[in-house]
C-alpha cells in the first residue's frame, strides 16, 4: 500500500516502521505543525491513516472529500459532532473509524453482545480501563466501545453510564454502568468488564502488552478497506464480514 500518515506520535511511529518493514510505502507524514500542507497534495496514496488528535479532522476531512482517498482513523476524543462529520465522509470515500484496532477487543465486544442480554437483568455492570500516564482522554475510546456494545445489545434496558463515584452517592442504580479510568506508568491498555451478581461474578478482560497489536490490526484493516466502495465501516464489518 501507499500510505499518507497523519500523526507523529508513538502510534504513528510504529505504523511507519511496521509498514516500511512490510514493504508498504509511506508517501507523506504530517504532524500538528505541518498538517496544512496536506491541502497541497493530490491523490498520491491508497489510504490515509490518521492517528493524531481531533483538531486534525477538518484538514483530513477536506483532503478525503477532495481526493476520494480511503480513510482509516484511530483518533479518539471526538465530540459527537466531530463523529458525525467523520461518518458523513463515507459519501466521498471508504471510511473506517475505530477506537481500538485489536482483534482481541473486537472479539470481546462481540462476546458482550451475547453475554449482556443474559446476565444484564440480574447483574450489575462496571467497566474499568487502565492506561499509561500520558494518555490524554478518559474514559478511553475502547472503554466507550465496550460500553456501546453492552448498551446496543439491550437497547430497551435503559442503561446509562456513571463516570466514577464520589461522596454520598447512595445505593447503586441497577441500570447504571460504572466507568472507571486508571492512569499510571507505561501500561499499554487493560480493559475489564465486570458483571456482579448475587454470590457470583463474571469478568472479561483484555490486556495489551504493547501498541504493536493495534498497529497490526490497523494495517490489516487498511488492506481490506482500500478494496471497498465508499461508505462508513466499522472494524467489525471490515474484519469479520
Amino acid at each position: 500500500m501507499r500510505i499518507i500518515l497523519i500523526g507523529r506520535g508513538k502510534m504513528g511511529t510504529l505504523i511507519r516502521e511496521t509498514a516500511a518493514a512490510a514493504g508498504d510505502e509511506i508517501e507523506a507524514v504530517f504532524g500538528r505543525d505541518d498538517l496544512g500542507q496536506l491541502g497541497r497534495l493530490g491523490r498520491v496514496a491508497d489510504v490515509v491513516m490518521d492517528f493524531s488528535r481531533p483538531e486534525a479532522l477538518p484538514e483530513v476531512a477536506s483532503y478525503v472529500r477532495r481526493t476520494g482517498t480511503p480513510l482509516l482513523s484511530g483518533t479518539t476524543g471526538y465530540t459527537e459532532a466531530e463523529k458525525g462529520s467523520l461518518f458523513a465522509l463515507g459519501s466521498a470515500a471508504p471510511v473506517l473509524w475505530s477506537a481500538n484496532y485489536s482483534l482481541g477487543v473486537a472479539v470481546l465486544a462481540r462476546a458482550l453482545q451475547v453475554i449482556a442480554p443474559v446476565l444484564g437483568p440480574d447483574f450489575d455492570i462496571e467497566i474499568t480501563e487502565t492506561h499509561h500516564s500520558q494518555k490524554a482522554d478518559a474514559p478511553s475510546g475502547t472503554a466507550k466501545l465496550l460500553l456501546d456494545a453492552v448498551v446496543e445489545a439491550e437497547p430497551e434496558a435503559g442503561y446509562h453510564p456513571v463516570y466514577g463515584r464520589e461522596g454520598m452517592c447512595g445505593a447503586r442504580d441497577p441500570k447504571e454502568i460504572g466507568m472507571h479510568s486508571l492512569r499510571g506508568g507505561t501500561v499499554a491498555g487493560v480493559h475489564e468488564v465486570n458483571f456482579f451478581g448475587q454470590d457470583e461474578e463474571v469478568t472479561l478482560t483484555h490486556r495489551a502488552t504493547s501498541r504493536q497489536i493495534f498497529v497490526n490490526g490497523a494495517l490489516a484493516a487498511a488492506q481490506k478497506l482500500v478494496t471497498r466502495e465508499p461508505g462508513f465501516y466499522t472494524f467489525d464489518q471490515i474484519m469479520f464480514a
